[in-house]
């Protein structure tokens, strides 16, 4: 049974312009998603500033995102770390809090060898009863879980289900795929390739773009898993040029001015993550134009 299947948005956390969380803020763009059809809630990921949240914010974003959303979709929380000790603590408390499942990035910075991995997410799965989704985005972390890493833990650790796959190599996610043989959910993890990791078997997209866009993002899922292959990428390709502009800084820096320029009031960043560099703003305002998203300023 997959933790979800569709598009997931890895939601932004709200700031106040004093940079402290913004909590009402936070429930109206939970009560926006669920209204706009999205299928599971992820916080406290990259794209919620996990990195510059205190532990205590971290758990507090997640303790009040899953009592808001009240189980009417999954809450899948952020808790992976680049130390062992906390990454278990975190998720353990998430567990506590009543979330439904676990994200878990690699470890950052010190890295760690694909043993080293396996030993990793072996200890924080077994600290834990929720099932787990493996983050593999080796573009931020320096480290990328091989498949037969992968498989590895899904075969011998009976709470690890999933990946969520932002490596961009589709090469090695059909690699990944058939060694699995099924063992394993597969989540594409880069808004441009949902289409080509449905194709190879994925449940669905952990999604950026969904903070902006979640109805399409949905949908491109949607049809499908309804056999309209076309029609899924004819949305895909149309959604490229936003999603492009929605990278073109690095992540969340641009879907916080998006969902500003749309009027939501998500507030600032908190450093080392800066402003949006205005000839990329207007860029990303253009691009969601032509998508048909209103904006307000």
């Amino acid at each position: 049974m997959a933790i979800f299947t569709g598009a997931g948005v890895a939601i932004v956390t709200p700031m106040h312009e004093n940079g402290d969380v913004n909590y009402e803020k936070l429930s109206e763009i939970l009560e926006e998603q669920i209204a706009g059809g999205t299928d599971a809630i992820i916080i406290c990921g990259t794209t919620g500033e996990s990195s510059t949240l205190t532990h205590e914010e971290h758990l507090d974003v997640i303790r009040y995102t899953v009592e808001k959303v009240a189980k009417r979709i999954p809450v899948i929380a952020g808790t992976g770390s680049n130390c062992t000790a906390t990454a278990i603590y975190l998720s353990q408390e998430a567990e506590k809090a009543g979330a439904d499942a676990l994200l878990l990035v690699t470890p950052y910075y010190n890295k760690a060898t694909q043993n080293g991995l396996i030993a990793h997410y072996t200890a924080i799965a077994e600290s834990v009863k929720l099932p787990i989704v493996l983050y593999n985005v080796p573009s931020r972390t320096g480290c990328n879980i091989q498949p037969q890493t992968a498989v590895y833990l899904a075969k011998n650790v009976e709470n690890i289900v999933a990946i969520k796959e932002a490596s961009g190599d589709i090469s090695q996610v059909a690699t990944l795929m058939q060694m699995a043989d099924g063992c394993i959910d597969l989540y594409s993890g880069n808004d441009d390739q949902i289409v080509p990791m449905m194709s190879l078997g994925a449940k669905g997209v952990i999604s950026v773009l969904s903070n902006v866009a979640p109805k399409e993002t949905h949908d491109i899922v949607a049809l499908y898993n309804e056999g309209k292959v076309k029609e899924s990428c004819d949305l895909q390709l149309k959604a490229l040029p936003l999603i492009h502009a929605l990278f073109s800084e690095v992540n969340p820096i641009p879907v916080k001015k998006a969902l500003n320029l749309m009027g939501k009031e998500v507030g600032p960043l908190r450093g080392p993550l800066s402003e949006m560099e205005e000839e990329h703003a207007a860029k990303l305002a253009e691009e969601m134009k032509k998508f048909g998203i209103k904006l307000t300023e």
